[in-house]
């Protein structure tokens, strides 16, 4: 019995300017203080790479201020003997940050998981779960640019117990192979197994609504016994939708990018191609463009918005907004690239007080769609890439 309470939470660029006003999320550096503020024996934080400083990429502005404040409160805690266990993936990106050596010196425990040996990916999860009771889920690296320059977004729930610790077994499956020569093994041990997923949600009270919820993970070879796949329970929410399906994501593409030869891939286009075909299901796909954008990404979307017929009530609409996410849909990212999912349902009632967060996440999407950022597809034709002048 988990009455929960649950926020949204968002990073905003600094130079991304939204009208006075406009609907927001809590932010994110708000939450990750508050977080590390209540926390009391133990953070698990499961992590692509740590880089809070500025001074790890020779950078030195105010912008990196708020990643090393973080960076402090974690070395606080340590002080104040609160456990600190972080899984990170090996090899990092941030090659020059001493973070998690910093950490370790203070007595943090971190392991550092060779995910291309084991599924040929990486470990491309990003959540924290404190006293085993708070977790924090989201798209934002443990990086001070996730913080002031790239746009992030997660929730934070709180005294939800239930929740913390099925996700603290998939922490675990990372945890448990950070060591030399690990096998995933097959099948796992019961101990990682779950109750909670796509046909059996956990119902939960979020801010006092009763709410259906599961965690779902990725690749499949990290779902032990019980455990959803993140695609199929993306997919199956697709499937499932009756009005609408709004979409906001880094990199779409229905291929693999990183395997040689690519390979073709539809499954997540199959799907929205369906819903919007056969259904009558509003598709809006808003879509990070910037300068690091595959070029070929946008005949994928004009292939998908060609779709678009509404004499026959077939709606198919993308967008491309001018900024960095860090979620990406292609292949790799459900096949051999470890992440987490957290997939909720809450029912209107005519009593309650309180926005459904289907509602919450609706405004902001459409915040983001219908802003000065948005572009249609148009607007970056005969651009070699996305960073057009706006």
């Amino acid at each position: 019995n988990c009455h929960c309470s649950f926020e949204l939470v968002e990073s905003v660029p600094y130079d991304l300017a939204f009208e006075i006003n406009s609907t927001a999320a809590k932010p994110l550096y708000h939450a990750w203080m508050r977080l590390l503020d209540i926390a009391q024996e133990e953070i698990h934080v499961a992590s692509y790479y740590w880089s809070l400083t500025g001074k790890d990429i020779n950078v030195n502005d105010s912008s990196s201020k708020q990643g090393e404040d973080i960076l402090k409160r974690f070395e606080r805690l340590l002080a104040d003997n609160v456990s600190v266990y972080v899984a990170a993936s090996m090899p990092t990106l941030a090659t020059n940050s001493t973070d998690l050596e910093l950490l370790e010196e203070k007595g943090a425990h971190v392991k550092k998981i060779d995910f291309g040996h084991l599924a040929g990916g990486v470990l491309h999860s990003k959540f924290w779960i404190v006293d085993m009771k708070h977790i924090y889920i989201g798209s934002a690296n443990m990086d001070w640019r996730s913080l002031s320059q790239v746009k992030e977004f997660g929730a934070v729930i709180y005294n939800c117990s239930c929740l913390a610790k099925d996700l603290w077994k998939t922490f675990s499956t990372y945890w448990d192979l950070g060591h030399a020569n690990a096998t995933i093994p097959f099948p796992w041990p019961l101990n990682y197994s779950t109750h909670i997923n796509k046909n059996r949600p956990l119902e939960v009270e979020f801010n006092g609504i009763l709410t259906k919820a599961y965690l779902t993970a990725s690749p499949p070879a990290f779902c032990p016994e019980g455990r959803t796949h993140d695609l199929f329970a993306i997919i199956s929410i697709i499937s499932e939708a009756q009005e609408f399906v709004y979409v906001s994501v880094m990199e779409y593409f229905p291929t693999s990018r990183f395997t040689h030869p690519e390979r073709y891939w539809p499954a997540i286009d199959n799907a929205l191609r369906s819903a919007a075909f056969n259904y009558g299901v509003q598709i809006r796909l808003l879509v990070s463009c910037w300068t690091h954008s595959d070029p070929a990404m946008l005949y994928y979307l004009r292939s998908l918005r060609a779709l678009n017929n509404p004499r026959a009530h077939i709606s198919v609409d993308v967008l491309l907004f001018h900024c960095i996410g860090t979620s990406n849909w292609s292949e790799d990212y459900f096949i051999n690239t470890a992440g987490v999912g957290l997939i909720i349902k809450q029912n209107s009632t005519n009593l309650q007080r309180t926005q459904l967060l289907q509602e919450q996440l609706k405004n902001l999407f459409e915040r983001d769609w219908n802003s000065k950022y948005a572009v249609n597809l148009e607007d970056v034709e005969g651009q070699e890439d996305c960073n057009w002048r706006g």
